[in-house]
This record gives C-alpha cells, sequence and structure tokens, in this order.
C-alpha cells in the first residue's frame, strides 16, 4: 500500500515536536491495559521513548493494538531488568529522576520543572515505586488531591503529569521548535514511514 504525502506530512508533523528530554519509566507495571495507556499518553505528549523495569517475577505483558491505539508504534520502549541499570542509562542523558511516590518531603507535581530534561518513575499497581527507585532518584513528588483516596491508578498519574510537563513546555515554547535533530529527524521519518 503506497503511503500518501498527507500521511508523510503528518508523520514529519508529529515528529518536529517530538521531545527526546522527556521520558517515563514503569516500574513492574503488569496490567497490559495500564501499560498501554500509559504508552498513549507518552505519545500525545510528545514523548520519544519510555522506559520499562521489570525485575524478579514481573515480565512486560503482551500489548494489543486495541488496548494501545497503535501508540506502541511510535514510541520507542526499552526494558530493562533492574533500576540501577534504568537510571544509569536516563543519567547518560542528562535527565534529572523524580519518583511517584507519598512520603512528607514529597514535592508538589507543580513545583517541579518540567521543561529540563526528566524522568517521571511510576511503580506498580498494587506495590507502587520500589524503595529503591525513591532512594536512588534525585527527587520525588505528589500528584495535589482533595479526595479520601489520595491515589490515581498508574495510568492516570502518569496522564496527569505529563500533561503538566506539556503545559509547561508549551509555555517555554519547546514545541515550536524540532528538539531532534535534524540527521536524527530525517532517520526517524524514514522509519516512520515503514511501520
Amino acid at each position: 500500500m503506497a503511503i500518501t504525502e498527507e500521511r508523510i506530512e503528518k508523520i514529519r508533523s508529529v515528529l518536529s515536536v517530538r521531545q527526546p528530554t522527556l521520558t517515563v519509566v514503569f516500574e513492574n507495571v503488569h496490567d497490559p491495559h495500564n501499560v498501554s495507556a500509559v504508552i498513549r499518553s507518552c505519545d500525545a505528549v510528545g514523548i520519544v521513548k519510555a522506559h520499562g523495569v521489570y525485575s524478579g517475577y514481573e515480565r512486560f505483558p503482551e500489548l494489543g493494538s486495541k488496548t494501545s491505539g497503535s501508540a506502541w508504534k511510535w514510541v520507542d520502549v526499552v526494558l530493562h531488568h533492574t533500576i540501577e541499570e534504568c537510571y544509569s542509562v536516563l543519567r547518560s542523558e542528562g535527565k534529572r529522576i523524580y519518583t511517584t511516590h507519598m512520603e512528607s518531603n514529597s514535592s508538589s507535581l507543580f513545583e517541579l520543572d518540567l521543561t529540563q530534561p526528566v524522568a517521571l518513575v511510576f511503580g506498580s499497581e498494587h506495590d507502587g515505586v520500589s524503595e529503591q527507585a525513591v532512594r536512588l532518584a534525585d527527587g520525588n513528588f505528589t500528584i495535589p488531591q482533595v479526595g479520601m483516596v489520595q491515589s490515581l491508578n498508574i495510568s492516570v498519574a502518569c496522564a496527569v503529569s505529563l500533561y503538566e510537563a506539556y503545559r509547561q513546555r508549551s509555555v517555554a515554547g519547546l514545541y515550536d521548535e524540532p528538539q531532534i535533530p535534524n540527521n536524527e529527524l530525517q532517520e526517524r521519518l524514514a522509519d516512520w514511514i515503514k511501520r
């Protein structure tokens, strides 16, 4: 099936606003619906690459195109066996790492500068972010809430956080000019046309 000029222009337009300095980490998230929703939110705000950490008995779930809206085709997902391995990669890219964990010294999501290179870490449905992930991170944040439950589903927490990043980055003009170097942008364009 031949690709149309309209489709190529759509791909070029999407790539031109991708944000390589913004990413998420999902740690031992086993529900494929949650993983799919996270990846879908990543695509919606222009994330190039997301990271999954699956240690011990946990495995990356099988994703269906129905739940992810095929977003997995447009967001690279890098899998790691340990949080240390993942954080090492993120730090080599110059990113600050913030976990989502309820504790007294946490910052509000709205206090974070999300225009800087940053990785936001979200934990599993039952256990949340691991103690090790929290301890090795640069900081911790919570999403302000006024309800009785004081927690959000991982995919919802991720979407709320990413849209705060989107808001800050949009105000700062980071979606106005391509953030991906031109040679990489052209390589990705050629790759995406084939997908």
